[in-house]
């Protein structure tokens, strides 16, 4: 696989979205919804992470079964193809305000010359998809042994161009404070077991309040995800959390989504149930209203 193959990958579908071929495995996007709020509290369609979906055959294939059968070197255009990807499918959307997140692995492009050739690689499948660079964010997966000079002239060289980064799994590691200083991202995406284990301990929930506000102070956007219950989501808007992920909001969906129609721009408020036994969610004690989301199918 060469780095001018991506293209040669990417095939459009009739009903529009496109998927990409390596190997014998089929890559699709799956879109899943990250809710903000709105000044009534009301949950709102703020953006999407960007997840592949990988078959061979028919037969599904799961990223964690996926990705140890690509050929090592063939990892870097692999990441870049689902990039690609992810963002025209995204595209297809329409929207005029939500972003998207797509992951970037750090340590598959060391060089000033492969950093620069990614970033417009990323450029190029924004322009094409009719997106707004600041519509892009890079969220930066950690690495072992990964290499901070590099990472941190990528988000630099993003940042030059508009786009937008995020730090993954903020909370496992001690030096994740020091990595956000370096990185200066605009958004930081929460450790999901660690914050939730700190959600149901009043020490930790001060805490994570603490956080939460010290980083809208810098300008950055927490992001909790990972929420399967309610009592979760109630949790987060205690906290002031700004943008929540996780099933029991919405569950990732297959491009060609029905995400438009279930969350129209221009923003309006939609009430599905949750079930049958529970009609809508009701007010919390914190003022702020969360809209009744239904577990949605894959």
């Amino acid at each position: 696989m060469t780095s001018t193959s991506i293209l040669s990958r990417l095939q459009r579908l009739e009903d529009g979205t496109y998927v990409a071929t390596y190997g014998a495995f089929v890559l699709q996007t799956a879109l899943q919804p990250i809710f903000g709020e709105d000044a009534n509290g009301d949950l709102l369609l703020s953006a999407f992470e960007g997840l592949v979906r990988a078959k061979r055959g028919s037969e599904p294939v799961a990223p964690s079964q996926f990705f140890p059968q690509v050929n090592p070197s063939d990892l870097p255009e692999v990441d870049s193809l689902l990039r690609t990807l992810h963002i025209l499918n995204t595209g297809l959307l329409n929207r005029r305000a939500a972003k998207l997140f797509v992951n970037f692995h750090p340590g598959m492009f060391l060089t000033l010359q492969a950093i620069r050739h990614e970033v417009d690689r990323i450029a190029l499948a924004t322009h094409e998809a009719g997106m707004k660079p600041e519509q892009i964010v890079c969220e930066i997966t950690r690495k072992k042994n990964e290499d901070l000079k590099a990472i941190t002239h990528f988000a630099a060289s993003l940042r030059e161009l508009g786009f937008k980064t995020a730090v993954d799994e903020y909370g496992a590691q001690d030096s994740d404070a020091e990595r956000v200083a370096i990185l200066k991202p605009e958004f930081v995406k929460f450790e999901t077991t660690w914050v939730l284990e700190f959600m149901q301990d009043p020490t930790g929930f001060a805490l994570l309040k603490v956080m939460v506000e010290q980083f809208m102070e810098r300008g950055i956007q927490p992001i909790f995800e990972g929420l399967e219950e309610l009592s979760q989501v109630e949790l987060c808007q205690e906290l002031g959390v700004p943008l929540m992920q996780g099933y029991v909001l919405a569950r990732p969906e297959i491009a060609p989504t029905s995400f438009n129609r279930t969350y129209p721009e221009p923003f309006e408020h939609v009430r599905p149930q949750i079930s049958a036994a529970r009609p809508a969610m009701p007010s919390f004690g914190t003022g702020r209203r969360a809209s009744a989301f239904g577990k949605r199918g894959a």
